[in-house]
């Protein structure tokens, strides 16, 4: 059996993989379902279960972030050198989003419209929310002198959730920032060039409020408690789950309701909390089947994905959506899109595996090379 800190990290991974599988299944259905197909309750599911994965995304970036930050406050780095680090490394997610945008435009040179170059992607939403934790956690630890900093910065970041959440509706509504060019407003609520907020996008309100819920699930179950009791830490962490899955909908389900104008799928703080409740359901189900289960058995397909989630979701689109798709788009009933799916799946955790096999070969290598060289005697 696999000790708790390696299914600690093992559950982040398996949970990123299945983030990535949930990905697959919703651009593929998107992309090639067509006809009937796309009006069954195959396809209503499909997307159901397609409002998980960038969540996933987002919160785990949070877990992990909390992660990084902690093992350098505790290496004693000063305030401004941790958020250095950690800006610098949104700022790389931020440019690689922006660097896989213009892939996209290149590839589909001659229809995609230039607009696209500014389209407020995951990985912006990724990058800009890490930015965003590393600014969080400096003002933190530069204006407050405390023993318990984790206590502290988890507080920040849960505030910080809550208030992104609860003005959501508003500023996708009356207080919308019209003011600003829509590419920076599209950052604010994803309105891109087309007037109104669009729904297939990834703007900092309401997205990054997921990230910020990773940051202080993730400074909980690092303090000493947690880590002492780590299965009963999960535990109530599922059935925290449990419990805002119900108080969301208990809220949705009230006569009297805070907004005038609200998107229940996309803005709702209501909506908000059932998802971060099966957020962490999902992680505590992740959990125990890598600590317990066969999750950490043999080989894990998932935990492989997990690993290399970045470029799995960097090359699965241009084969789902892009020019070279594997099947016709909108085209094919369900059976023909799963096989696409099941194809696509073994493709990307194929191309996974070489990734890990290269980056095994070139650590490798350079062990080699930084060998001292012994000293000869005649």
């Amino acid at each position: 059996m696999p000790s708790p800190s390696s299914s600690r990290l093992a559950y982040i991974d398996w949970t990123r993989g299945l983030a990535c599988l949930l990905m697959f299944q919703t651009h593929c259905y998107d992309s090639w379902l067509g006809g009937a197909a796309r009006q069954s309750k195959f396809f209503m599911w499909s997307q159901v279960l397609g409002t998980l994965p960038a969540p996933l995304f987002l919160f785990l970036a949070g877990i992990s972030f909390a992660i990084v930050t902690d093992k350098l406050r505790l290496k004693g780095l000063a305030a401004g050198q941790i958020a250095r680090t950690t800006i610098r490394r949104g700022a790389e997610i931020l440019a690689l989003g922006l660097l896989f945008r213009l892939q996209e435009f290149a590839v589909s040179w001659g229809w995609a419209p230039g607009s696209d170059l500014l389209r407020v992607d995951i990985l912006n939403a990724i990058g800009i929310s890490m930015m965003l934790m590393g600014l969080g956690c400096w003002m933190v630890l530069s204006l407050t002198q405390t023993s318990r900093p984790r206590l502290i910065l988890g507080l920040m970041a849960v505030g910080v959730a809550a208030i992104i959440s609860l003005l959501s509706p508003l500023i996708w509504t009356t207080w919308r920032p019209r003011w600003l060019p829509w590419p920076l407003e599209s950052y604010i609520n994803g309105v891109h060039n087309l007037n109104e907020p669009q729904s297939w996008l990834f703007p900092i309100f309401p997205w990054s409020a997921f990230a910020f819920v990773g940051l202080a699930v993730g400074l909980f179950l690092l303090s000493d408690g947690a880590l002492k009791h780590e299965a009963r830490t999960f535990a109530l962490a599922g059935a925290a789950g449990v419990g805002l899955i119900y108080l969301g909908r208990w809220l949705n389900a009230r006569p009297v309701q805070l907004y005038a104008a609200i998107d229940f799928w996309h803005t709702s703080p209501n909506f908000f909390l059932i998802r971060i409740g099966w957020l962490l359901a999902i992680s505590t189900g992740a959990y125990a089947w890598c600590r317990w289960g066969p999750g950490q058995r043999g080989f894990s397909p998932l935990i492989q994905l997990g690993q290399t989630s970045l470029l799995v979701y960097w090359v699965h689109i241009e084969f789902v959506y892009g020019r070279i798709s594997i099947l016709p788009k909108h085209a094919v009933d369900i059976p023909t899109a799963s096989l696409g799916l099941v194809a696509i799946f073994f493709f990307m955790l194929g191309l996974s595996l070489l990734r890990t096999e290269l980056k095994g070969r070139r650590v490798g290598a350079l062990g080699w090379f930084r060998k001292p060289l012994k000293a000869t005697s005649n």
